[in-house]
């Protein structure tokens, strides 16, 4: 019996469990930290071995093959243990996909994943049978097991393509590529621009890789590296034969000769960011051959996904948004442009090494006063300190929130976009975002 040894016990973790057993591995589950009460009860409940708060080094060295979590770098002393033994280890998605014959369809990039993925899905729903996996949702591997779907639209981490093999998306989209988890990538940005471009390794020419033209550390990329599929672009600025690109506010996309065209004002999201991910999603709609008139709709109705730019309340003629998802510059920088109004800013949290340069025409253009909520503001305060005339620092959420409601005033924006991940405050940034959205509606 093949043994499956899995590092960490979280829902890519438990997923793959559930699936490993089901196709006859002898798995084991193994988490340094503490495994959710949820996900021992899973495992206990299908008789799957597992320990926490400890790693049993012969159990895991004796692994035919090994899932981790993404998590997990890849630096730490067992994964390379393991390695040395020859012992493959590979993630949940190159785990999950040996066991589906499904149409997969690849998202990833820095910034606007999660929303791509989502509105793709939203598109692809009406016509298709059709999951949402990857970095969203439930697990790929959970979704394989259960549902079995005949396609998937995978939200995909730059971590979770370091360790593929084989995995290959028939359609794969690369929303753009910022300098984002450094710490991973030894400082390295040409590290970390290689694994997001992982996603097309294993693409041949009858694949597809959509990808933002616009964006230089992409272009560059693909001038200097040879890429088997068949290349699709977007742009706000470019023109193409084969490609989507905008003319006179309308979307308009060619793929041999076949045309979809959509005006930007009927978009539900707002956002020249927001036209980008409506023409990668619906670029790959038009792949898959989706009705024009179900696209259309679909981007007419899209609500967008929660923490990402979500307007929570107006109170006493003030909007108050919950950006928490942005845990990067790039994305704040996205949030900002957005901003039609004076803007009470709160940002802050645990900063990955991050240049607030192209910040600073927003901040003297539309913030009018910036909260940092973190627990060492520092960087913070010395950057935009001169910049602004209101700069407070906080620990808590409600507080955050009151000062805001006292700075604002009638037609302002209040702004949740940290900038930064939350692990110091918060457990995740969607804990972050939940809370700021009580605070708002306790006001």
């Amino acid at each position: 019996m093949k043994k499956l040894v899995i590092l960490g016990g979280g829902e890519s973790g438990v997923g793959t469990a559930l699936l490993g057993k089901e196709r006859g591995y002898e798995v084991f589950v193994s988490d340094k930290g503490i495994i959710k009460n949820k996900y021992k009860e899973v495992l206990i409940h299908n008789e799957i071995e597992w320990e926490d708060e400890t790693h049993s080094e012969d159990k895991i060295l004796d692994a035919h093959i090994v899932m981790k979590s993404p998590g997990i770098p890849g630096k730490v002393s067992l994964v390379k243990q393991i390695r040395g033994r020859g012992i493959p280890v590979v993630s949940e998605i190159e785990f999950a996909s040996m066991f589906t014959d499904a149409t997969i369809v690849g998202i990833t990039g820095s910034n606007g994943k999660t929303t791509t993925a989502s509105l793709t899905h939203h598109i692809l729903k009406h016509e298709l049978e059709v999951g949402l996996a990857g970095n969203i949702g439930d697990s790929f591997a959970k979704q394989v097991l259960v549902e079995n779907h005949q396609n998937y639209v995978l939200e995909i981490s730059s971590f979770q393509l370091d360790d593929i093999v084989k995995f290959k998306p028939h359609i794969a989209v690369i929303t753009n590529i910022t300098p984002d988890h450094l710490d991973r990538y030894d400082y390295q940005f040409e590290n970390y621009i290689n694994s997001k471009f992982r996603i097309a390794e294993n693409q041949t020419k009858d694949d597809y890789l959509i990808y933002d033209a616009d964006d230089e550390v992409i272009t560059n990329h693909l001038k200097n590296h040879t890429v088997q599929s068949t290349l699709i672009p977007f742009s706000l600025k470019k023109t193409f034969e084969n490609g989507v690109y905008l003319e006179n506010d309308n979307i308009k996309l060619t793929i041999d000769n076949r045309q979809f065209i959509m005006p930007t004002a009927n978009l539900k999201l707002e956002g020249k960011h927001n036209v980008k991910n409506a023409m990668a999603a619906s670029t790959v709609a038009h792949l898959l051959k989706i009705r024009k008139q179900t696209i259309r709709e679909s981007l007419e109705n899209f609500q967008g996904v929660e923490h990402r730019l979500e307007q929570v309340l107006k109170i006493n003629k003030v909007q108050y948004i919950n950006d928490s998802k942005a845990t990067n510059v790039n994305a704040t920088y996205f949030a900002l442009e957005s901003m039609d109004a004076p803007t009470v800013w709160i940002v802050g949290g645990v900063d990955k090494g991050n240049n607030y340069e192209e910040l600073f025409p927003f901040i003297n253009e539309k913030v009018k006063a910036i909260i940092c909520l973190g627990v060492d503001n520092e960087k913070l305060m010395s950057t935009f300190g001169s910049m602004v005339d209101v700069i407070i620092e906080t620990q808590f959420m409600s507080e955050a929130v009151k000062i805001a409601y006292k700075v604002a005033d009638s037609g302002d924006n209040v702004l949740l976009s940290p900038a930064c991940a939350s692990f110091d405050l918060f457990e995740n940034y969607e804990d972050r975002g939940r809370q700021f959205k009580n605070a708002v509606r306790n006001l």
